[in-house]
């Protein structure tokens, strides 16, 4: 293999080269599973500010960013970490406190959104939407729109059903597709080009990547071309799309990763009270982030005898032992 294909760097590097002050990023994973935690971590670690973020249905990786102060403006569907904070306990602060610009859109019309940009299209249809208040509540100002060219001039747009209202709809709603400078996934496999294998749900993580201008990938397994070969019907993101591939075993915990480890109950609990007051979750982050160099520091800290406890049963995918309430 030559040098020009082999991708893999180190997350820290990966980070500092592709994610700027003011840069447009997407995230994958949906709530709980598949976030990119580790590195959600490093951007804080990095003190990168002014984000503007897009996710389909988001969790514990949104609602670190929001509470360290690096996003300022965001576009969702949904932000949750599960049982332990159905909605996500910083993004509603900062909302609440008008602390970020916020849009929503429902997770049909974020999933379009992606899927437009991925296919080079500047929108999609859809009826999605139409009879909420989604369509009238729109977070950015016109002039807002108009001062920064990355932000779509409309939220969205209802027209006519140009077939007519015989096709079943008098209406129609156009979604703008999403095209981020930087889009950070992690999955369960990737060679050393890019080529990544994702088991389970794949959620909106493939639209994401190829609607993107730039990709990071983190993964549990940094593995030969030759073991993807085996099951290519896994492969569903190819190496063309991706810019840097970063080896981080556990990047997504505390959040779950199909087949290999399961969410951390336990932690997503602690986590969750902490948010819940500012100055706690400011110690919460002291010590689980910004006191650590790596991710790798970052589950010492949290101890093998958690890792182990969220272990996936081989059978299901899933921690068949943990305590779920």
């Amino acid at each position: 293999m030559t040098n020009s294909l082999n991708k893999v760097i180190p997350l820290k590097q990966a980070i500092e080269k592709y994610v700027k002050t003011g840069s447009h990023i997407s995230i994958g994973g949906f709530t709980i599973n598949r976030n990119p935690m580790a590195a959600v971590y490093e951007i804080i670690r990095q003190k990168i500010k002014d984000l503007h973020l897009y996710a389909h249905s988001n969790g514990t990786g949104l609602d670190e960013l929001i509470g360290a102060g690096c996003i300022s403006k965001l576009e969702i569907a949904y932000a949750g970490n599960g049982k332990a904070a159905p909605t996500c306990i910083r993004f509603a602060r900062a909302v609440q406190n008008n602390e970020i610009l916020f849009e929503d859109y429902s997770n049909y019309m974020m999933s379009l959104r992606f899927m437009a940009g991925s296919m080079g299209l500047p929108f999609l249809p859809t009826l999605s939407g139409l009879g909420t208040d989604i369509l009238t509540k729109w977070g950015f100002s016109q002039s807002m729109r108009k001062a920064d060219p990355k932000i779509v001039d409309d939220k969205l747009i209802v027209l006519d059903n140009p077939f007519g209202s015989w096709t079943g709809a008098s209406k129609v709603v156009l979604v703008p597709a999403i095209n981020p400078d930087i889009t950070i996934i992690h999955v369960q496999k990737a060679d050393f080009m890019g080529t990544c294998s994702i088991q389970g749900l794949s959620f909106a993580d493939i639209e994401q990547v190829k609607a993107s201008k730039q990709v990071i990938v983190t993964c549990e397994k940094l593995v030969d071309k030759e073991e993807l070969r085996q099951n290519p019907d896994l492969n569903e993101i190819p190496f063309i799309h991706v810019s840097a591939v970063c080896h981080v075993p556990l990047g997504a915990y505390p959040t779950a990763v199909f087949g290999c480890y399961d969410y951390d109950s336990q932690y997503l609990r602690r986590f969750a009270i902490a948010a819940k007051n500012l100055d706690e979750f400011k110690k919460y982050q002291d010590k689980y982030i910004y006191g650590v160099k790596d991710h790798e520091a970052f589950l010492n800290i949290v101890g093998q005898e958690r890792i182990d406890a969220i272990k996936a049963d081989p059978r299901t995918g899933y921690s068949v032992n943990m305590k779920r309430d």
